[in-house]
């Protein structure tokens, strides 16, 4: 009977019912639509490996957020350089207070690689985080039994002492066993103070060089005393590798009777010894280097194929206090003009732009690394920027551009060298214009043995063998986050020749 009466309705009204019909279809498949949305929610909260809590998540540019989450090829090695200083500097930094409450770092799901005490090897999953700061983001899971807290590590992470944090980014390191030229393995620590009037500096250099730690390296305390207007002095001691002591876990480091250390404060007590090599006596240094807080660059290394060179600033902006003598006349500095950067890699064919300068206000940094193969292409520079609360801006300049108009002697011949220099970037509103005007200039010619800044126990090779260390002022201008930018001060810079 119902089948009848359905088979007349249709032929009596057919318009009437395929509406009907269709309008029922409709129904039916919106309402799977919505179960299958539920479903996919409900699976998702579900996922353990979906990282909770929080407003907002930050992850490194490009991710796929679901590569990362089903375990992809580009999901097994991803990460977060310098994720420290991103919390601290960026994200958990005063100037951000009103907008950011609370900061949570977490890593999910690492793959890394377990060896057993049989020596069996097995591949695991692994997941990181803060228990302090996940809480604080509602993202603690529930505990079956026990406890969960920050240990010492955590809290090392997320708040380190000065003097930790110096021996975090300010360490020495072992050359990798795949470095090529590994002869040229060049590291040290490299200080500089300018005196109250501007007119007097000094560069100090700890170097360990050679083939480290295997083969024949050794170090050198390396002193340049400088004037404006006036010849350098330079005191230099070589020292056999068995009167070298460094550490790949903190700073401190002794060469012969010079030594660097940090000491709790994370200060460095700096103390060097070395004869002149032109019969000026011996000169002595001993100084307190204080890092201003905030005031530093975490650190980068390039690398690839053989070729590795590391850096990071520990003090770019820092006062130092103590004195330099030299056969009893001493240079005494009160809360002077410092600096502090630490450096290593292989060093044959590698040359570099680089400055770093009080503006008012501001510190700046810039620089760049052209490894051999790269002659015929420059990498753009950086420039970072920083002011009383800490990191402010980073650009990247297309070139720099010099006036050489000075003339310098360098081992006897006429070097033509810059007078000023300029450079400019604008990233989306921001903008910086750095314009250097130089005091003084001197040179060094880098295929004489155990040469100025960083020179190891063999050659360099360089095309532009002429290593030029400049004294100046800087000028900046601009604007960054709808702030303008204005200052000036003094600062070194270098460059080639």
């Amino acid at each position: 009977m119902i089948g009848i009466l359905a088979r007349r309705n249709l032929t009596l009204r057919p318009w009437r019912s395929a509406l009907l019909l269709g309008g029922f279809g409709l129904g039916v498949g919106v309402m799977i639509v919505l179960l299958a949305i539920g479903e996919a929610l409900l699976t998702q909260a579900r996922d353990e490996r979906l990282v909770g809590g929080g407003d907002l998540t930050v992850l490194p540019e490009g991710i796929d957020v679901e590569v990362m989450k089903t375990g992809g090829v580009g999901g097994l090695f991803f990460s977060i350089s310098n994720a420290r200083f991103l919390d601290r500097q960026l994200l958990s930094n005063p100037r951000n207070a009103p907008g950011v409450r609370a900061v949570a770092p977490q890593i999910v799901d690492k793959l890394v690689y377990l060896r057993t005490r049989d020596g069996r090897e097995r591949a695991v999953r692994a997941t990181g985080e803060l228990p302090s700061r996940s809480a604080l983001v509602g993202a603690v899971p529930a505990l079956a039994q026990g406890r969960w807290e920050d240990d010492h590590l955590d809290r090392r992470w997320r708040a380190p002492t000065p003097s930790e944090l110096r021996a975090d980014i300010d360490h020495f390191h072992l050359p990798p066993r795949d470095a090529e030229n590994s002869e040229s393995w060049g590291e040290w620590h490299y200080f500089n103070v300018l005196s109250a009037d501007r007119k007097r500096w000094g560069f100090l250099s700890f170097i360990v060089g050679g083939a480290v730690p295997d083969g024949r390296w050794g170090g050198q305390v390396l002193l340049t005393l400088h004037e404006q207007g006036k010849p350098s002095r330079r005191f230099a001691a070589l020292f056999p590798n068995d009167s070298v002591s460094f550490s790949t876990w903190n700073a401190d480091l002794r060469i012969g009777n010079g030594r660097v250390s940090v000491d709790s404060a994370g200060r460095y007590i700096v103390h060097a010894r070395a004869p002149g090599e032109r019969g000026d006596g011996d000169a002595v240094v001993d100084l307190i280097v204080t890092p201003a807080p905030g005031a530093y660059f975490p650190g980068a290394a390039l690398g690839g194929e053989g070729f590795v060179s590391g850096y990071v600033v520990p003090g770019l902006r820092a006062s130092a206090t103590g004195a330099i003598c030299v056969r009893g006349d001493c240079e005494r500095f009160d809360g002077a003009q410092a600096y502090h950067d630490h450096n290593w890699g292989v060093w044959r064919g590698v040359t570099w732009e680089w400055g770093a300068a009080r503006a008012g206000a501001y510190t700046f940094l810039y620089g760049r690394v052209q490894p051999p193969d790269s002659v015929s292409s420059e990498a753009p520079l950086f420039v970072y920027l920083v002011d009383s609360l800490g990191f402010r801006s980073l650009f990247r300049p297309q070139r720099i551009d010099y006036t050489d108009a000075r003339t310098i002697q360098v081992a006897g011949k006429d070097v033509r060298v810059p007078s000023r220099a300029v450079f400019a970037d604008a990233r989306g509103n921001d903008t910086l214009r750095v314009e250097l005007t130089i005091e003084d200039a001197v040179g060094t010619d880098t295929r004489e043995p155990n040469a100025e800044r960083g020179e190891s126990l063999a050659g360099r090779a360089l095309a532009r063998p002429y290593f030029i260390q400049m004294k100046g002022t800087a000028r900046i201008s601009g604007r960054v986050g709808g702030v303008p930018l204005e200052g000036e001060g003094s600062g070194f810079f270098e460059t080639y020749r």
